[in-house]
């Protein structure tokens, strides 16, 4: 646990520092989420694929709360110091935009998105405003009432299929997400019979709306264009993630008619220790998919039933920003991938 506490709080201290001391502080955090990220995969051991049968991380919630806390604090200082208010030069002001991106997308994403899968009512809450505050709340109820039930078919907006690019996918993933999550909001608070009022679209974009007059009141219109700036970095970060997890990967039709069930093979994994503890371990994907609710210290890794990225899951997510790059790479592997099930599928017959 302790590589997941400095791997994921010491960038949000970096940031906090570039935002508010200016200097090299910004450049540190930068560096940290590029190169160092980088650096350190290559330089530390993969870790085990599996941890220990039976072991427990009772820290493991603690650091998501921090997180869900630090996120907030570390946003609204990122917008003051953006926006001109903090009295950083140009430089600076982009590097702490830039560094913000990152780390709203790398860090506070995977950590919402393990808060909103949590039980206590409190911590899914906390989930949903990292989401809402970075203008997505959508994500919270899309994540878990599409893209689980969906995922890896053509009825999840956020599982590509082979041949499309980061672009075109980028494009309607957003909005097909949001209408398909409220759309099962809608189908559940019928069901329930309760208020369109407890709609929870309604938070939101409440609290969206909340953010945007707080980034108003912390820089003038400087301030709202640099939170939503930031914030569409950080949802590019969020989609990236998704297409690269995903990408081409599909679920088989079963002889009834029916899809076969969410397994191993149905997303793509890396197993690069410290890029996996800075994302809160979301690069052990399949695992997530087939228990859900298993803690992120916990998460298996199993090379031989699991299709493996080549390189690390922020490497890989920069690579698919240029499609042609990306399909000469991963293509093949799906291949590669698609044979090896197919073989196992006839041996198992």
């Amino acid at each position: 646990m302790i590589l997941f506490y400095f791997a994921t709080l010491t960038p949000m201290a970096l940031l906090l520092a570039g935002a508010t001391l200016g200097g090299a502080w910004p450049f540190a955090a930068l560096a940290y989420m590029t190169a160092l990220s980088f650096v350190m995969d290559r330089l530390i051991a993969a870790a085990p694929d599996s941890p220990k049968e039976g072991a427990e991380f009772p820290s493991a919630p603690y650091l998501l709360l921090l997180i869900g806390l630090f996120h907030f604090v570390v946003l609204a200082l990122a917008v003051w110091a953006v926006s001109g208010q903090g009295g950083l030069g140009w430089s600076g002001r982009v590097a702490v935009g830039i560094s913000a991106g990152l780390v709203f997308g790398q860090i506070s994403h995977p950590a919402a998105h393990e808060l909103i899968h949590k039980r206590p009512r409190a911590m899914r809450l906390l989930g949903r405003l990292v989401y809402s505050s970075l203008l997505v709340g959508h994500h919270a109820s899309a994540h878990l009432l599409v893209h689980h039930v969906h995922v890896a078919t053509g009825g999840d907006p956020n599982s590509a299929p082979r041949g499309q690019g980061f672009y075109r996918f980028a494009m309607g993933a957003g909005l097909r997400g949001f209408v398909a999550g409220w759309r099962a909001e809608a189908r559940m608070l019928g069901r329930a019979g309760r208020s369109v009022w407890r709609h929870p679209y309604i938070l939101y974009i409440g609290v969206g709306l909340g953010c945007l007059g707080l980034a108003a009141l912390l820089g003038g219109v400087a301030g709202v264009l640099c939170y939503i700036a930031i914030c569409l970095y950080a949802q590019m970060q969020i989609l990236m993630s998704d297409y690269v997890q995903h990408y081409g990967l599909r679920r088989q039709r079963l002889p009834n008619g029916g899809l076969e069930p969410v397994g191993p093979g149905h997303s793509w994994n890396a197993p690069h220790r410290f890029s996996s503890a800075l994302t809160v371990n979301a690069p052990r994907h399949s695992d997530h998919h087939v228990a859900p609710g298993r803690d992120y210290p916990a998460l298996r890794l199993n090379r031989n039933d699991m299709p493996m990225l080549p390189y690390p899951l922020p490497m890989m997510a920069a690579i698919s920003l240029v499609p042609p790059v990306w399909r000469r790479m991963m293509d093949r592997r799906l291949d590669r991938w698609e044979a090896s099930r197919a073989a196992t599928s006839r041996r198992t017959a």
